[in-house]
Order: C-alpha cells, then sequence, then structure tokens
C-alpha cells in the first residue's frame, strides 16, 4: 500500500510509549499497533483527529504517501 504510517516517529519525538499513546486516544493498543504497523485498511477521521490532538502534530506528520514501485515480471 503506498500510504506510510508514522505513528513511531511522533512516538519518539513525544517520547510516549503506544500504550500511553492508546490510552490518550481511547482505542485499544491492539488497534493502535494494526494502525501502527501500517496493517490498517481505514481509519476514522475522529480516530485521527484524536492522534493529532494527543501528539500535537498536523495528520500529515503520521501519514503519507509513497509511489509503489512495479515488480519486474
Amino acid at each position: 500500500m503506498p500510504i506510510t504510517v508514522d505513528i513511531d516517529v511522533m512516538l519518539a519525538r513525544r517520547k510516549m510509549s503506544v500504550g500511553e499513546l492508546a490510552d490518550r486516544v481511547g482505542i485499544t493498543p491492539a488497534n493502535l499497533a494494526v494502525l501502527k504497523n501500517g496493517r490498517a485498511r481505514a481509519v476514522r477521521f475522529a480516530t485521527l483527529a484524536a492522534l493529532c490532538e494527543v501528539l500535537e502534530c498536523q495528520p500529515g506528520d503520521l501519514l503519507r504517501w509513497e509511489a509503489e514501485v512495479p515488480a519486474d515480471g
């Protein structure tokens, strides 16, 4: 998927654990891990807004688009 999730970067900058972020955002650590590891198929705007509020950042700090490299076949 060409969307990369950079929650780890923001967690490191804020010196915050996954558990603390999940607690403050109001989602389970398991659901946060799915999002953080790029396995999520969707994210609610309310969740994205809560992440940005807690991490004091913009959505673009958490998500970025990267072009897919076509497989040689």
